[in-house]
């Protein structure tokens, strides 16, 4: 190895991060192959017998035939498709330590007791309020059906109809109430877990409440959108909390008319969705079958993904993403 050295100008001992380029280069390539430097010298003469290229040449050539050798054989991780219909979800107390009188809990992804991001349904009874009280997490919920109140203990009552968005700081003392006989909200959270505890142990932690009424949602025309050319003209969204820079999560509510056929893609590493009216059929792209979602249905993906919709009557949809989502008509 001393003699490529010499011919390389690369004297001595292997070097440190203040040495020129292509001793570092040098450097990395062993590392990188789990080679030592005679082994690379043995490597080079048995790649390149009759070659007359320079040792920085071969060199080159031979991480190249490295790298490619890596890149194919690195294993390929497959998107992941998530279904839950409203029929299959399994209920639970929101809070346990009220027994009948919590409201019942349906997850739909991750684990509201573990410490992950969580979507679950959350299913009041009709007249349901809750004491005042408080969350160690702040969480964001969309009405379903029904109408649902949450605010300050003294706070006058707005119900709030279904497609409404609210968000809800921890540590904020508040209540939640409920009017309907199938009071429904989807209720998400960023970490866990979520815990109900006494009024008295709040705190400020910064962040304000948002209450929005469905009839002030401020709808765009997916066509508006720079990276929704190709989508439905009757298509809307609505954008509610996040932001539409690369990789970064964002929240939004879609909205597709009557007769809709097409599809939503996403580039990104998720994709969640949750049916808040409508019953679309649906079908992910690794399977035939279409399925009817009613509200209070969820669907989702992990990694780059396509969902086939078909709508026979409005629809609205809340989409949790890190990535900007297509929404195409079929041709």
């Amino acid at each position: 190895m001393s003699g490529l050295c010499e011919q390389m100008s690369l004297p001595g001992p292997m070097p440190d991060d203040k040495t020129p380029l292509p001793r570092r280069l040098l450097k990395v390539i062993l590392s990188d192959a789990g080679l030592s430097p005679g082994q690379l010298a043995l490597k080079l003469t048995e790649l390149f017998p009759n070659s007359s290229a320079s040792p920085m040449h071969k060199i080159s050539l031979f991480s190249t035939l490295a790298l490619a050798t890596a890149t194919l054989a690195a294993p390929v991780h497959a998107t992941t498709y998530e279904l839950v219909t409203a029929s299959e979800v399994e209920w639970q107390h929101l809070n346990p330590a009220r027994g009948d009188k919590s409201p019942g809990a349906g997850t739909l992804w991750g684990d509201r007791n573990g410490s992950q991001a969580t979507g679950y349904l959350l299913r009041p009874t009709d007249g349901f309020q809750s004491p005042p009280h408080i969350h160690n997490v702040s969480y964001r919920g969309v009405v379903i059906s029904g109408v649902i109140h949450n605010d300050d203990p003294d706070a006058a009552r707005m119900w709030m109809p279904s497609g409404s968005f609210w968000t809800q700081p921890k540590g904020e003392v508040h209540i939640t109430a409920a009017k309907g006989n199938n009071t429904l909200a989807y209720i998400e959270i960023d970490e866990g877990p979520y815990l109900v505890k006494p009024a008295s142990e709040a705190f400020d932690n910064g962040e304000r409440p948002v209450n929005v009424d469905a009839t002030n949602l401020v709808w765009l025309s997916a066509s508006d959108l720079k990276w929704n050319s190709t989508a439905a003209k009757d298509a809307g969204i609505a954008l509610l909390w996040g932001t539409n820079q690369p990789g970064q999560l964002r929240g939004s509510l879609l909205k597709l008319p009557a007769g809709f056929q097409g599809e939503l893609r996403s580039e990104g590493d998720e994709l969640r969705a949750v049916i808040i009216q409508g019953q679309p059929g649906y079908r992910p792209a690794n399977t035939q079958a279409q399925t009817r979602l009613s509200p209070g249905s969820y669907f989702g993906a992990l990694g780059e993904s396509r969902h086939s919709l078909i709508t026979n009557s409005d629809t609205l949809i809340y989409l949790r993403s890190d990535a900007q989502v297509q929404i195409r008509t079929a041709k």
